[in-house]
């Protein structure tokens, strides 16, 4: 029986890519897997884009036909069983967004993040009394017990990318410094919060200000770009899509190199990180 899914693991995505290189370099169309296995070739292109977990048997028939050797296959083996494990997210999917799901595996094996908040605290970088504030409005539409859970996961979220190392590099509106969000104690800590932020050695936050000048991601809604030291896992760029738990998600090159200029145009307009301070006063 097929594990309950939670979203690919690196784990599952990096082995899945393996199936392909070892399909491609066999010299086997999706087809002609597809007949290997007795199965149709979709069945092929969801092994492969870790749309399905990974099943022994199939995976067994499939590297005996590219030709792999039983030391080759048995490593493969061992490490589908870690790959096939949920990931850690797992008791809080049903409070995410599908597109979250899928996107956690890659922010946990992320090894810088970038982001851009037009009129709010980064959620990395958010209190939990904040946190909840901007649950409690935005999605209102979800039962407390699910907005809590929510801010739960994000809690959890900053817990184990602190633990990682994991670098943030956040640009965000002076506007998020003027905009009331829960109670004046609410956002005297999270300015407090910020402050501490902005002296941690792994994040790098610059803090646009209101009369600066037009820059490149002016008037684009919250952005996140991911960088992953994985060679099978490019880069992923998620743009929030305006309606509650909608967001656009792409690795396609271009995109995200586009994404990119308009960042590193913004960042260089932007008051050098070492100002944060001087804002936050």
């Amino acid at each position: 029986m097929a594990r309950e899914r939670s979203g690919r693991t690196i784990a599952h995505r990096v082995l899945a890519n393996r199936l392909q290189t070892l399909r491609e370099a066999a010299g086997f169309s999706r087809a002609q897997a597809a007949d290997a296995l007795g199965a149709h070739q979709a069945t092929i292109r969801r092994i492969e884009l870790a749309a399905t977990s990974l099943d022994e048997g199939q995976v067994h028939t499939l590297l005996k036909a590219y030709g792999a050797g039983p030391a080759e296959i048995d490593e493969f083996l061992s490490d589908m069983a870690c790959a096939n494990l949920p990931g850690w997210w797992h008791p809080w999917r049903s409070a995410m967004e599908p597109w979250q799901q899928d996107l956690m595996g890659i922010e946990s094996a992320a090894e810088m993040i970038r982001v851009w908040e037009p009129a709010l605290v980064p959620a990395l970088l958010r209190t939990p009394a904040y946190a909840r504030a901007v649950e409690d409005i935005r999605r209102s539409d979800l039962s407390a017990a699910v907005r809590q859970a929510r801010t739960e996961l994000l809690l959890e979220r900053q817990r184990r990318l602190r633990e990682a190392h994991t670098r943030i590099w956040a640009l965000m509106s002076a506007t998020a410094l003027h905009t009331q969000v829960g109670s004046p104690a609410v956002m005297a800590e999270q300015h407090r919060e910020l402050s501490a932020a902005a002296q941690r050695g792994d994040i790098t936050l610059q803090i646009y200000p209101l009369d600066g000048p037009l820059h490149a991601l002016a008037g684009q809604p919250t952005l996140l770009l991911y960088r992953v030291n994985v060679p099978e896992v490019p880069d992923h760029v998620v743009r929030d899509g305006g309606l509650p738990g909608t967001a656009e998600v792409s690795d396609e090159l271009t995109t995200v190199t586009a994404y990119q200029v308009r960042w590193d145009h913004a960042c260089v307009l932007a008051p050098h990180p070492n100002t944060s301070m001087e804002a936050l006063r």
